[in-house]
């Protein structure tokens, strides 16, 4: 587009006309926004005739995950109890990629409430996985990860609470970065647990991945959690080769449960960057273990409290009644979340209650600290680590009928949640026709580095991103 070859208008058809083709089957999207899209690429394309700046993502589309608030455009979290709501603002990063000039093209399917692994609680229903439409893309960014796996869009936002950014990158097979919590604003995304929520990106190649974390970056006042730092150079640093860092695989990663194929796949990546000229050594996260039973109390605790706010009377799904208030609140709250939503919510309520605060929740927030002693105490001795992204490849659709089977996948991506470090998925191969990722996991604010270190692996294995669905 910057040479004149492409129109904005051109490339946002394309991706419509794509969108068209494919998502009966994949339904990667909730709401599309086409004509407001068409209207802002002509826009965009007219700034190019004028020879202004049109912005770093000038004229490309980009999909929002359906928890990130969009001004006049349906947000629904994936569930009934948000179905008509049209939010009065956008969240800060819809801003920022606006002033960069990007093209908004609608809002991608996820878990209700971004609670999930394989975006099958969405109220609008599942989302397929474009390598194999009878399995899952993965939650709760299912829709984020497929979109991009189908070329329904090229670049697109998701959130990550727990792996929800990283685990559909993994089952789609294209790159999920989670940036460090606080460097990117939250405000306007839709809370699940807010010491553990973090807007990430969901790209085909790494350089994309630098562009668009660059463009949404830094402090804002709107967000008292965002750290004020300045924001690195992002596309700068993914270039510089990798000779000297330091890396391990710690064996707590390695769950029980781990297929073979997705070991093979982490090895396979071990053995390319040793062969780049990084250095493989050993350390120990003992903690590792607590991490998953940790994670869920605390993320339940946090879920059972911002969900409060949806009582049916000033936004949001409401069943009118002439009873009392607590009646009409506890049958809105019934039939207006899903059953896991639900599930979370009580689980959330009980740790919480007087005379089980202190034996769950309190302790939970205590274990937390001791994980993130032992990965920095890891870091101490490395630069980064590597680890399956996901125990397996995505599963059938429906096969994961059991909740607590299904959290036990997320083992490898929640303990980065819990110390707010930065972490990517990339494509490390396939197992049985299907995608499986390997983790790279960094120190506070080093997404820098696990680019580079992504952008590396790239070279050296390029992955294959492309289903043909």
């Amino acid at each position: 587009m910057e040479n004149g070859k492409l129109t904005s208008i051109e490339l946002l058809e394309s991706v419509l006309g794509r969108i068209e083709d494919v998502d009966d089957r994949v339904r990667a999207y909730i709401t599309l926004d086409r004509d407001r899209a068409l209207a802002r690429a002509k826009e965009i394309d007219e700034k190019r005739d004028r020879v202004e700046d049109a912005g770093s993502l000038g004229g490309l589309p980009i999909a929002v995950k359906d928890s990130i608030v969009t001004r006049h455009l349906r947000t629904t979290c994936g569930s009934q109890m948000l179905d008509n709501f049209i939010p009065p603002y956008s969240a800060t990063v819809i801003d920022r990629i606006i002033q960069e000039g990007a093209v908004i093209i609608g809002k991608t399917n996820c878990d209700e409430f971004c609670m999930g692994t394989t975006t099958e609680s969405s109220f609008y229903g599942p989302t397929h996985n474009p390598w194999e439409l009878d399995h899952v893309p993965g939650g709760s960014s299912g829709g984020s990860g497929a979109c991009i796996a189908a070329d329904e869009a090229p670049i697109a936002f998701g959130t990550d609470t727990g792996g929800s950014v990283r685990c559909p990158a993994a089952f789609c097979g294209v790159i999920g970065l989670k940036p460090t919590y606080g460097r990117v604003s939250r405000y306007g995304l839709i809370a699940y647990a807010s010491s553990l929520d973090q807007i990430g990106t969901m790209t085909k190649d790494v350089k994309d991945s630098a562009l668009l974390l660059s463009a949404i970056a830094g402090r804002d006042p709107m967000d008292a959690t965002s750290i004020d730092r300045p924001v690195d150079d992002y596309l700068s640093q993914i270039s510089g080769g990798i000779e000297g860092e330091r890396f391990a695989v710690p064996g707590e990663f390695i769950a029980e449960g781990t297929t073979d194929g997705t070991l093979k796949a982490t090895w396979r990546v071990a053995d390319a960057l040793e062969s780049l000229g990084a250095r493989r050594t050993e350390v120990s996260i003992p903690s590792l273990d607590y991490s998953l039973a940790t994670y869920y109390i605390l993320a339940m605790c946090e879920a059972s409290s911002n969900l409060a706010r949806y009582d049916g009377v000033r936004y949001g799904f409401t069943i009118p009644s002439k009873a009392d208030w607590i009646r009409a609140f506890s049958d809105t709250r019934g039939r207006g979340f899903g059953p896991e939503v639900r599930r979370r919510i009580i689980l959330g309520t009980y740790a919480l209650s007087a005379g089980y605060y202190d034996a769950y929740y309190s302790k939970a927030l205590q274990i937390r600290t001791l994980i993130k002693r032992d990965f920095m105490k890891a870091f101490e001795e490395v630069d980064f680590l590597l680890t399956p992204t996901m125990p397996g490849p995505a599963w059938r659709l429906g096969e994961m009928a059991d909740p607590l089977t299904m959290y036990l996948q997320d083992i490898d991506t929640v303990p980065i949640n819990l110390i707010g470090v930065p972490a990517i998925s990339y494509p490390s191969g396939f197992e049985g026709g299907l995608p499986v990722g390997a983790q790279l996991i960094g120190r506070h604010f080093e997404e820098g580095r696990l680019l580079r270190v992504a952008r590396s692996i790239e070279d050296r294995m390029p992955h294959d991103s492309r289903p043909g669905t």
